[in-house]
């Protein structure tokens, strides 16, 4: 089974929390602070692996997570990092979150390895704490805590040009004469169960050509195989429609055109607008030549500027032609690969030393604040406010990010009451 895609759950390290201890050695019974920092938490990080074409390794395990850091220790002891977790894909996958579809990175290109979800970084030891009036803190910081996400990743082959057509017109047929690809062939539908790529050689200079499976009419609603090969043709920059010129089997090969169109629109409008080429296969079998099929087909539409070629992927007759055609093209078209850029920025939902706070008056309370926020949550946290010390480091706190002065430009007067959460305390200068 050919997987091109799979939704994996990924988890970086969290910091290590540093570490509260003080110097106890002989004849120094009231050493200063010497809490270890903890150590910072591994990197989730994907990397293009050459050797590889599927996402099938991501359909049978579908948790991953970095080491966390290792808490800082006595004597000033560093806790070691937690090692990074490193996911090999095949180049062209494109990794998504899963909950908006936003794309988070685009695997192909210059673009090898990518931090997707940074460790946290360890916490400070107490010995960071000591100043000349407060010795001895008995508080540490702890490690900034993990990013967990659910990511959905996508492979889309990386192809010059696509070929799509309905089932059982010839395609692969096509790309077995004019590539190095030896495509699985037989005559019945759906015998591509994966996309084929192959690369045409035109002395010395070619192109990519991907084989896209057969699509059928609501493929871009996700019936039949359909939804599942239309995301490989989106990196491709012309397309080649192939229809049976000679209605083998009893199939309109302008209708079929018309129906492929239709879906590439419905899925990406940006796709059907690409140039297009039509390869009238089968002409070989074409008995009735007063009623020449792709005189037809090349009157419906060449007038919108679609070039039509007569071939026949058996014989390999016209196949010179239309591929020095589709060159062509390309060579009018910018070389650089189709790149998805970032739309969706992981960093920004773990935000994590400017988390914000909001400082309201209480329409509930008379002469009360209340100040809230994941910042004031996590000092919170840990801080031991039944601490004298830790109550004065707290207090410098609010001054330092300036909630402070927020309050008293809201109009907080001395003895108003602060609540943050189940703190409450009263407001003096």
């Amino acid at each position: 089974m050919f997987a091109d895609r799979a939704k994996i759950y990924i988890r970086s390290g969290k910091g290590g929390d540093g570490h509260v201890s003080f110097r106890r050695e002989l004849f120094v019974p009231d050493g200063g602070p010497d809490g270890g920092d903890g150590g910072n938490g591994g990197d989730v990080i994907f990397e293009v692996d050459e050797g590889l074409n599927t996402l099938t390794d991501y359909r049978h395990k579908r948790k991953y997570a970095a080491q966390d850091g290792q808490e800082g220790g006595k004597r000033n002891c560093h806790g070691k990092s937690g090692e990074s977790i490193v996911l090999k894909v095949p180049e062209g996958t494109v990794i998504k979150d899963a909950e908006s579809g936003k794309v988070i990175a685009d695997m192909s290109g210059e673009n090898r390895r990518q931090i997707i979800l940074k460790g946290g970084r360890g916490g400070i030891g107490n010995q960071h704490f000591a100043t000349s009036t407060m010795q001895a803190p008995k508080y540490a910081k702890p490690g900034q805590p993990c990013q967990e996400l659910e990511v959905m990743l996508e492979l889309k082959v990386i192809a010059d040009v696509g070929l799509v057509g309905f089932p059982n017109v010839g395609k692969s047929t096509l790309l077995s004469r004019v590539t190095n690809a030896q495509p699985k062939i037989a005559n019945y539908h759906f015998t591509t169960l994966s996309p084929n790529l192959g690369v045409v050689d035109l002395d010395g200079d070619g192109f990519v050509i991907a084989d896209i499976p057969g699509l059928i009419e609501g493929a871009s609603e996700g019936v039949g195989l359909g939804l599942d090969f239309l995301r490989h043709i989106e990196r491709t920059k012309v397309i080649i429609h192939m229809v049976d010129a000679a209605s083998v089997e009893g199939r309109d090969p302008i209708a079929d055109i018309h129906a492929i169109n239709k879906e590439l629109n419905a899925y990406n409008p940006e796709i059907a607008a690409r140039p297009q080429v039509i390869a009238a296969n089968k002409i070989d079998a074409i008995w009735d030549k007063e009623n020449d099929p792709v005189e037809k087909i090349r009157k419906e539409f060449e007038p919108e500027g679609i070039k039509v070629f007569p071939i026949s992927a058996v014989t390999g007759q016209g196949l010179k032609e239309l591929m020095y055609h589709v060159k062509g093209l390309l060579d009018t078209m910018d070389h650089k690969p189709v790149v998805f850029e970032q739309e969706f920025f992981p960093e920004d939902m773990f935000v994590r030393e400017n988390l914000p706070y909001t400082v309201e008056k209480s329409t509930e309370e008379e002469n009360t604040y209340v100040v809230e926020g994941p910042r004031i949550e996590k000092m919170l946290g840990y801080t031991n406010l039944e601490s004298e010390k830790g109550f004065a480091f707290f207090q410098r706190f609010l001054k330092d990010t300036g909630i402070l002065e927020e309050l008293e430009a809201a109009g907080i007067q001395e003895g108003d009451t602060v609540r943050m959460y189940g703190l409450s305390f009263t407001y003096y200068k």
